[in-house]
């Protein structure tokens, strides 16, 4: 009895939209919360989120948790970005997981260095909502259209 119970719900569920899990990687919490605001507000409304305060935090919840994007700043204590992108990539499981860099670094030098090391994107702070959707989209795939989506927020800028 118990088995067609979850089967009816996984019916159920089907039709519903599919949510990503996303680790925000950055050493201010504010920060981390505007971006993750800002994602929801980009498309992704029912994307779950973990959060860490630089690099060495993040490959420790990767060691419990299986995401589908890592979003990381670049100038971070103990760990800072382009060292986490360095590890995730030589690990035989992280490295199918894709990076977007969201950071202050603008040089052409240091994006070029990003995507060399393995980045799948990059934004450069201060970021709109535009740029994260259409960096997602590029990553993820179609954006979710649940009508959070707000074109006012064109001159908006975090």
């Amino acid at each position: 009895m118990m088995q067609v119970k979850t089967l009816i719900e996984s019916v159920k569920n089907a039709g519903e939209a599919m949510a990503y899990k996303m680790l925000v990687v950055d050493d201010s919490l504010p920060m981390r919360s505007i971006i993750i605001r800002t994602i929801k507000a980009s498309g992704f409304s029912n994307a779950e989120f973990l959060q860490a305060g630089n690099g060495k935090e993040a490959l420790e919840v990767l060691e419990n948790e299986w995401v589908d994007l890592v979003v990381t700043d670049y100038n971070m204590p103990d760990m800072n970005g382009m060292e986490l992108i360095s590890e995730m990539k030589g690990d035989d499981i992280l490295n199918a997981i894709p990076v977007l860099v969201i950071t202050t670094e603008g040089s052409q030098k240091k994006v070029d260095e990003f995507i060399e090391r393995g980045a799948a994107g990059y934004i450069k702070k201060p970021f709109t909502p535009e740029a994260i959707r259409t960096q997602l989209a590029k990553i993820l795939g179609e954006v979710e259209d649940d009508g959070s989506f707000e074109d006012s927020n064109d001159d908006v800028d975090f």
